[in-house]
């Protein structure tokens, strides 16, 4: 045996993706991420973590959203002191994601202790913000193909995988005398062609592939021009109607990208130069780091602000920092837009605007990301008449539009153009992080296009890696 693989997350469904490789007596965390959506995944993360965490010698992260690395907190709060591998933009964004995480897992315990609907006295949280004080001194940033060697006989190496900035392909390579074998996590993989992130990179001679499935049964379709079209169009649609447009989206990744397309649009005159506000605290955040990565941009984007182009910034730009100028947002009059987090509707504020406009016609909910099931955002997204919020029924007047090819994550199509790359095929591939449906479409696929093994693992199955 050369390595086992121990799945403990991010089966069955999309989030809360954590694997265990074991080799050479060292036990390695790929991912460390939060179980979201449904209440029986939640729950999940209350549950005694299935080895001790203080055995475990390094966690290694692929990227910084929190269903890959929101559970890291809770993993050194149980004795977890090894270091965290990951690249420079994953752990600057991390320090913005896990305070924020640890700050909504107090106020959540703060909140059921006031009102008592808490089976628990008192309710705590998750994890504190002490917590991430303390993991986040155990961040080793690292570069792109930078060789990082734990021991003799162990090499992981950061790629590309064109997610968000930072994301990453975690590739492991394992010698024992004269065997060696190459393990690769592809954490999220990119889709192609996307504004300031570089296509995913293509790797080699890889034996043992673990693959993320989270659009295996479906095609994002339309290119970036027919996807800028398909925005345009909701965006003027919406301004005909005089309402608010309210986008839920993402703090890292979607949000940067939303401001990037409708500034481009602006520039063609495909649309009227709106007030765009940002409501949320981390996506305001986010941007500003975002900003600053100029150095992980693709060459088009580098060029734009070598032109003296601000990529990030519309028109017509507001920033609504305090909870007082959020508040505020409440007596705009439209057409106008709103980029507020969560991006599943899962807290934030953005629940605050969909409870105020969600019941007027002329108003619009646009999704440019992946709703997982269990959350709001897949509650209407399915045409629910009304949804819960803050503890009320909210009717749901306002229209309700969906453009999938905004999502970050690479369809089966492009997933499995990626694959073909590979010189050989692997010994063994894994299909994780997708709901069952999607898995099993990708793993139909790659047997029928590519003809390699293919298994879809169950929440603690292990496997030896020979």
């Amino acid at each position: 045996m050369i390595a086992k693989i121990t799945f403990l997350g991010a089966t069955g469904t999309v989030t809360g993706s954590k694997y265990l490789l074991e080799t050479n007596g060292k036990k390695l965390l790929v991912d460390c991420g939060l179980f979201q959506g449904l209440k029986e995944l939640r729950l999940r993360n209350w549950d005694n973590f299935p080895v001790s965490p203080a055995g475990i010698d390094a966690v290694i992260l692929t990227h910084a959203h929190i269903d890959h690395c929101g559970y890291l907190p809770r993993l050194t709060r149980q004795g977890f002191r090894g270091p965290v591998y990951c690249t420079h933009a994953t752990r600057a964004f991390c320090d913005l994601l896990l305070r924020d995480s640890a700050h909504l897992q107090e106020e959540d315990a703060r909140w059921a202790n006031k009102k008592g609907f808490s089976k628990h006295k008192p309710a705590l949280p998750l994890y504190t913000q002490q917590d991430v004080e303390t993991c986040l001194k155990q961040f080793i940033p690292c570069h792109y193909g930078e060789d990082i060697v734990p021991e003799e006989g162990l090499r992981i190496k950061f790629r590309d995988a064109g997610h968000i900035l930072g994301s990453a392909f975690a590739d492991i390579k394992i010698t024992r005398g004269e065997t060696t074998r190459k393990i690769l996590f592809s954490g999220d993989i990119g889709s192609p062609n996307r504004p300031i992130l570089h296509d995913p990179v293509q790797v080699y001679e890889v034996d043992y592939l673990i693959v993320e499935s989270t659009y295996g049964d479906r095609l994002h379709g339309d290119s970036q021009k027919a996807r800028e079209q398909d925005l345009a169009r909701v965006i003027n649609d919406n301004c005909k109607r005089g309402g608010i447009l309210i986008i839920p989206a993402f703090a890292v990744g979607r949000t940067q990208e939303l401001l990037y397309h409708i500034r481009e649009l602006e520039n063609q005159g495909s649309i009227p130069p709106l007030p765009v506000f940002i409501d949320s605290p981390m996506a305001i955040n986010a941007t500003a780091i975002t900003a600053q990565m100029q150095n992980d941009y693709d060459l088009q984007a580098r060029m734009l602000v070598i032109d003296g182009q601000e990529i990030l910034k519309t028109a017509n730009l507001h920033i609504a920092k305090s909870v007082e100028e959020s508040k505020a947002l409440h007596a705009v009059r439209g057409p106008a837009i709103f980029i507020s987090a969560s991006g599943m509707l899962e807290g934030g504020r953005v629940l605050h605007h969909l409870q105020e406009r969600l019941p007027k016609e002329e108003n619009t909910v646009l999704f440019v990301g992946y709703q997982a099931e269990g959350t709001r955002g897949r509650a209407l997204q399915n045409g629910n008449a009304e949804i819960k919020i803050h503890g009320s029924m909210v009717p749901v007047k306002a229209h309700v539009e969906s453009i999938s090819g905004f999502s970050g994550h690479a369809d089966y199509r492009e997933i499995l153009a990626w694959l073909m790359g590979f010189n050989r095929p692997p010994r063994q591939t894994f299909i994780v992080h997708g709901e069952p449906v999607s898995s099993q479409a990708m793993s139909d696929r790659i047997k029928q296009h590519l003809g390699w093994p293919v298994h879809i693992p169950v929440l603690g199955q292990s496997f030896v890696l020979n």
